[in-house]
């Protein structure tokens, strides 16, 4: 029975010569870069937030509109971080 080791020495030989020409076409990752948007912060007047604090003020105890604006102060601290 003859040896099947000269016939695939030349396809070995050809495989690992494609493979390291396509090796270095991958000179840059597949993944891309990741940007950071920072949304603005809207600026109010102390006029207008004096009538907001009036307003919190205003609102009966336990009020659901004061929690969530506690929320939104969280969010434009983070928003301010965010742009730094």
């Amino acid at each position: 029975m003859m040896s099947n080791d000269g016939y695939w020495r030349p396809r070995l030989a050809a495989l690992a010569i494609a493979m390291s020409l396509l090796s270095g076409c991958a000179t840059v990752g597949s993944n891309p870069p990741i940007a950071i948007v920072c949304p603005p912060v809207v600026q109010y007047s102390r006029e207008a937030q004096a009538r907001a604090a009036e307003d919190l003020n205003s609102l009966p105890d336990g009020s659901v509109i004061a929690e969530m604006l506690s929320d939104y102060a969280v969010l434009r601290d983070q928003t301010r971080g965010c742009s730094k």
